[in-house]
């Protein structure tokens, strides 16, 4: 149940006195610099990022209007965090790994995971469905927090696999990014995490989206600092940045990565950011936050903030954007098209990938849960 006192609060400030994150993005689509972080992209690459922004926001919107009908069990959107994830996402190398939630489809999109996959899981068809050594990007963790020591353990591993530092065929090495949020941040497992990370130098980089509402939960209920100053007792850095911005994300990750690749360990990013829509299609955000709130984020939207840089820049033009509204067209009749299509799996193949190598007692099982299901199918289903 919401706190009763949720919607008499004022709305949390878009960021605390003092505590400016890094931008080189304004609401307004003003380009502007940045001391330590910074990109110059080619033009391709500035369409390329909005491509990737409005896609993602149309795999978002399509996974919506499914879950209303019907079609899937649950959706847990992301929108107004496209731009931290697209950001991010981009800002992977090829053997870099990524450890996400349940939210993160955008950086699924920038992994190449076909979002078909991700409405197979919500749908409950399918346990994931992408490789994730193939992906070099984890199944969805529901578990909140959990993946966060996962990752740690993976990028200790990567460290004692000699795969930090410059590589004996040129390379610059792997890095691991794992994504949570602020409601996660007050879990056990992330402080473990962090201590873990820390002491033994792992190269991890820890992307929280503080979309400052874990589910009815504002962040100032969780932590009197920001969430990134909080890297600081752990012994490592920690940044924060628009994350809204998808040139800042962008920037701000890769650096953190590069830091971590090279050897020197973990970074935690913060993506100040906000979730514009509902935590998950199960949440009714008009119970615990103000209207106006809302309505003051949206003119942050970093779809709009990227177009306006394009049109400024002149980076791009009617035809492109026109040309884009019709690819989006395509991939949400191509996603509903696929759902729609998906049908469910036979009952036994639960037990398929429980292991990598099936067992004689899950065998065993098995065996004895067909026997007992073939014994419906004078009824023509199991139940």
């Amino acid at each position: 149940m919401p706190d009763a006192t949720a919607l008499t609060e004022p709305p949390i400030p878009s960021s605390p006195a003092g505590e400016v994150p890094v931008q080189l993005l304004t609401p307004e689509g003003e380009r502007v610099s940045h001391p330590e972080y910074d990109v110059d992209l080619t033009d391709e690459e500035y369409r390329g990022l909005y491509r990737d922004l409005v896609l993602v926001r149309r795999i978002d919107i399509e996974a919506t209007a499914l879950q209303r009908q019907g079609e899937l069990g649950i959706w847990a959107a992301l929108l107004g965090q496209e731009a931290a994830q697209v950001g991010s996402g981009r800002a992977m190398r090829e053997k870099d790994f990524a450890f996400p939630t349940y939210r993160e489809h955008g950086v699924a999109w920038c992994r190449g995971v076909d979002p078909l996959e991700l409405l197979g899981l919500f749908r409950g068809v399918s346990n994931g469905g992408w490789d994730p050594q193939e992906k070099r990007f984890q199944l969805y963790t529901i578990v909140i927090g959990s993946q966060t020591l996962h990752a740690t353990g993976y990028a200790m591993g990567v460290q004692k696999d000699g795969a930090v530092g410059p590589q004996a065929d040129g390379s610059e090495g792997e890095a691991v990014i794992a994504y949570f949020g602020d409601g996660a941040s007050s879990q056990g497992d992330v402080n473990e995490a962090f201590v873990w990370a820390s002491v033994y130098n792992a190269p991890v980089v820890f992307f929280c989206q503080n979309n400052q509402w874990g589910i009815s939960t504002p962040t100032d209920h969780q932590t009197r600092i920001p969430l990134y100053r909080r890297a600081e007792g752990f012994g490592f850095p920690g940044v924060r940045v628009d994350g809204n911005d998808v040139l800042a994300s962008y920037a701000v990750t890769r650096k953190a990565l590069d830091d971590a690749r090279q050897g020197q360990g973990p970074t935690l990013v913060e993506a100040f950011t906000y979730r514009m829509g509902a935590h998950t299609t199960s949440d009714d955000p008009t119970r615990y936050r103000l209207a106006s709130e809302l309505e003051a984020w949206k003119l942050k939207d970093p779809l709009e903030r990227m177009k306006s840089f394009l049109y400024k820049q002149q980076i791009a033009d009617a035809d492109f954007f026109a040309e884009l509204d019709a690819d989006a067209d395509a991939l949400a009749a191509r996603l509903r098209a696929g759902c729609l299509q998906m049908t469910d799996p036979a009952p036994s193949a639960m037990f398929d990938r429980v292991y990598a190598e099936t067992t004689p007692l899950l065998q065993e099982q098995q065996a004895a849960f067909e026997a007992y299901s073939a014994g419906f199918a004078d009824a023509g289903a199991v139940h």
